[in-house]
């Protein structure tokens, strides 16, 4: 039986097409069957009115924790991919630090497979580099590309070894995926709990360099100099980082990188309180660092924005600061975060904010979706870039409450997420 959806009135804003432009949307059968001006569309089909909102491509987040297996207590792929398509993601690539560790086609696909059965957000999952992330044996890549996995990575933990790190980018190149690194010296940052710098001083807690990952970012891209395979960083989260990339790109280097929410908004006087809620990993930086991820993300320097998204139990969260984990959930506020401090701010366009949430990611990572072109996923991000709301993370779909934004009132949210031409979410307007 044929499915169809119009949407009709909205800014319509595709990076891909280089569009932004009031008009409808047709999507049939999980397809985008036309887009643009006026569509009548058959008789009896589902309708949804988005005046006044952005019709963009399905958000992607290429950078998640969603603990299944072996943590199912903290998150479950269907709890995070509930979040996700709350928070306007279509799509999220789940990191392999689980327990065990997805590191085999066996778990590959039983991560894609109950990303499948949950019917949310479209769950791609990585593969790790190293076999238990161990940073000694390379994992089986093609098995595990043939199970589903879109990308390799050891994070949570870097691979310190830089042979290893050279075969894995060699080996990569033959399935045309990206090698994708934690970026961090363990030598420097060990026993550090947040940025080293006045804050950590007047608070008695060890620091952590921004040399500790700057150290490791350039390794990396010197690395992807020489084998030619495509480097992927996480998580930036230093000017130092910032220049380095931009050295690279501008050295024809195969180097994208990621930023998350958290690193554009907050610096390391969050902390204050020992507020464990704003530990993570890499720590909030200072003010110079945030300006200079912000104009990186502005010039394409860092590719992507993405969420880290790490929920914890809440028992976890509240022991003393230096023995707390690292992370927070970020899968239902990073568009809010994204559009108060980069749009409303002028750092980016509302299209750019497409573009790094989206069409670079779909892009960058060689996934279905980032566009709304004719034959293209129906999957679709209906959001309102003015709405103002208030962070409750009481209500939020993800098992995991560690937010440092509760309380805070944001700017930018996700009225409508359609995956495959199926609306999964949708507020109340």
């Amino acid at each position: 039986m044929t499915t169809s959806l119009l949407i009709t009135g909205g800014r319509l804003v595709d990076p891909s097409q280089s569009l932004d432009a009031v008009g409808d949307l047709l999507l049939v059968d999980g397809k985008v069957a036309a887009i643009g001006g006026q569509i009548a569309g058959p008789d009896g089909l589902q309708r949804i009115e988005a005046k006044g909102l952005v019709v963009a491509p399905g958000f992607i987040d290429v950078h998640v924790h969603l603990r299944e297996p072996g943590r199912e207590e903290v998150e479950t792929v269907a709890s995070g991919a509930h979040a996700a398509v709350a928070g306007g993601f279509t799509a999220v690539c789940a990191m392999p630090n689980t327990k065990p560790v997805t590191d085999n086609q066996a778990t590959v696909g039983f991560v894609k497979r109950q990303g499948e059965a949950a019917g949310f957000a479209r769950v791609y999952p990585y593969g790790a580099i190293t076999v238990g992330q161990m940073g000694e044996t390379l994992a089986e890549f093609g098995e595990m590309v043939a199970a589903g996995a879109v990308a390799v990575s050891d994070d949570g933990k870097p691979v310190e070894n830089s042979h290893i790190m050279r075969t894995a980018l060699e080996y990569a190149q033959t399935f045309g995926i990206p090698v994708v690194e934690h970026c961090e010296v363990m030598a420097l940052a060990q026993g550090g709990a947040m940025h080293e710098g006045t804050v950590s001083a007047r608070l008695g807690l060890k620091g952590i360099p921004g040399e500790a990952e700057e150290i490791d970012v350039i390794r990396c891209i010197l690395l992807a100099k020489l084998t030619k395979g495509h480097i992927h960083l996480c998580h930036l989260s230093t000017k130092g980082s910032v220049d380095l990339v931009r050295w690279g790109k501008d050295q024809g280097v195969n180097v994208t990188a990621e930023v998350c929410s958290h690193h554009i908004s907050l610096t390391h006087e969050a902390v204050e309180g020992y507020n464990t809620n704003a530990k993570m990993n890499p720590p909030l930086r200072t003010a110079e660092d945030v300006a200079a991820l912000q104009q990186g993300v502005r010039d394409g320097t860092i590719d992507l924005l993405v969420t880290d998204h790490a929920p914890h139990h809440y028992d976890e969260k509240e022991r003393e600061f230096a023995d707390a984990p690292n992370g927070i959930v970020g899968l239902e506020t990073a568009l809010g975060m994204n559009v108060t401090w980069l749009v409303e701010r002028g750092v980016l366009t509302i299209a750019q904010l497409v573009d790094r949430m989206s069409t670079r990611p779909a892009k960058v990572f060689h996934l279905p979706g980032g566009t709304l072109a004719k034959g293209s996923l129906a999957d679709v991000t209906l959001f309102d870039p003015t709405r103002q709301w208030t962070v409750d993370p009481a209500r939020f779909k993800s098992k995991g409450r560690n937010t440092p934004y509760g309380g805070q009132t944001l700017a930018g949210q996700a009225v409508c997420t359609i995956v495959g031409g199926r609306v999964v979410h949708q507020l109340d307007r």
